[in-house]
């Protein structure tokens, strides 16, 4: 048995190469997974793209407020049952404390806890997850409580041949390996958390003036618009609503935080939809310069109207002579005043204009192609060399003649989206600049 000992140390010893070497990936790819896993894998209502931060005082800080914001805060007293959907508010003890008040509806120090451990699960981690994993199989400890595993499966195995006992001790190798990945995930993700609290709490009073706001025009959200979207992220997980909210529980987030910021994100787009739909229009034009300017879209043809001005070159280049035609070429593009003017122009200097007409994209070189495609209509591109000599080319119309609807509509909603983000973006930047934050 003291043989059999010594063989199962010498095996031990091994494990920690085999650790380092093996499992090392594994926790890579764990803590990688692990972040698809809280709602990552689904894209839910789109949101407008959040102000630059703020800075916030270390301390207690001067109110944010005007004069508006002022008259404003007496009228929001008492909407924090009303706005804040999370559950989050009703835990007791420290976490309690408020942080900040928004027109005097509170911010807890809990729901900051709670948004940056939700941010900080969306993080990428895999690297400092490996890191601390590779740290704890180097440890002392690690070995001792492998020699303790080997020396346990060894008293637990009477009888058993070495290589039964070094299976069993494998097995168990293998869950204290896990063990150990767990350990490291998790400390990963404790350490990402500090760092996201100042985001958080700067989210959390966006979100609270955009629930405002929606309270304001009474606009509503359904409890049941909420549940739809958390049902569709634990079905993409493969997980009930309730066992995906279990999931968020053991990594130390109440689902209800998740709930608290799809809220605030339905409310807003019902709002900048509301306020702004008269505002925003695409046009047919807008439509078909973006589709044409799509470089690599097979399934739409577009045809720009070109001019081409050249400067020929003819007998011995040298500096001298092609530094005279780009001069010559430069005075054209910055005289140039739109396509009516370009046959003149050409003939001021004595240079080949051509009205092209319809012409592909295709047919026309890189890089002037790209410039083409990028170009206004009335627009003349810089000169470039050609075999022939100096070119310019000007854009006096394009024709997309063949364009598949969906894609039209697809590119439709892409430029109204834009138009909502630039508009709601300046909406909520008022909407902070009028309000009351005063920092506890």
């Amino acid at each position: 048995m003291r043989r059999g000992t010594n063989q199962g140390y010498w095996t031990c010893r091994g494990v920690v190469t085999f650790l380092l070497g093996t499992i090392v990936p594994i926790a890579a790819a764990q803590a990688q997974g692990a972040q698809t896993l809280p709602g990552l894998i689904v894209t839910v209502p789109p949101t407008t793209p959040a102000p630059a931060e703020e800075s916030q005082p270390a301390q207690k800080a001067p109110a944010e407020q005007s004069t508006k914001g002022r008259k404003n805060a007496g009228s929001n007293k008492n909407k924090s049952a009303t706005l804040d959907s999370s559950g989050s508010g009703k835990r007791r003890g420290a976490r309690q404390s408020i942080v900040v008040l928004v027109n005097d509806d509170p911010i807890t120090d809990y729901q900051v806890e709670q948004r940056s451990r939700l941010m900080a699960m969306q993080a990428n981690i895999g690297e400092q997850a490996q890191a601390n994993f590779k740290r704890l199989i180097q440890q002392e400890s690690t070995n001792q409580r492998l020699r303790q595993i080997l020396h346990e499966t060894i008293q637990a195995n009477p009888g058993k041949s070495r290589e039964e006992i070094l299976a069993a001790f494998e097995r168990r190798k293998q869950q204290f390996a896990e063990q150990l990945q767990r350990q490291a995930i998790e400390s990963a993700r404790a350490a990402a958390i500090p760092a996201y609290r100042k985001k958080a709490l700067d989210e959390l009073i966006e979100e609270r003036l955009k629930l405002q706001e929606a309270q304001r025009l009474g606009i509503t959200i359904d409890d049941s618009q909420v549940d739809d979207i958390i049902k569709n992220i634990a079905a993409r997980n493969k997980k009930t609503p309730e066992q995906f909210a279990q999931d968020l529980k053991r990594m130390g987030v109440d689902v209800n935080t998740m709930r608290e910021r799809f809220r605030a994100t339905l409310a807003w787009n019902a709002v900048v939809r509301r306020r702004f739909s008269a505002q925003v229009a695409v046009s047919q034009r807008d439509i078909d310069r973006m589709i044409s300017s799509s470089a690599g879209n097979a399934e739409d043809q577009v045809e720009l109207r070109l001019h081409r001005v050249t400067l020929p070159v003819t007998g011995k280049l040298d500096q001298k002579v092609m530094a005279q035609k780009l001069d010559e070429a430069e005075r054209v593009w910055r005289n140039f005043k739109g396509c009516s003017s370009t046959a003149a122009l050409s003939k001021q200097i004595g240079a080949k204009f051509e009205d092209l007409g319809p012409t592909k994209p295709s047919a026309v070189p890189e890089p002037t192609r790209s410039l083409l495609l990028n170009a206004k209509d009335g627009e003349m591109v810089p000169p470039n060399m050609s075999s022939k000599g100096v070119e310019l080319y000007a854009v006096c119309g394009r024709k997309v003649i063949k364009a598949n609807e969906q894609v039209r509509e697809q590119v439709a909603q892409e430029l109204q989206q834009k138009e909502f983000e630039v508009l709601a973006e300046r909406h909520l930047r008022d909407l902070r600049q009028d309000a009351h934050i005063e920092y506890r």
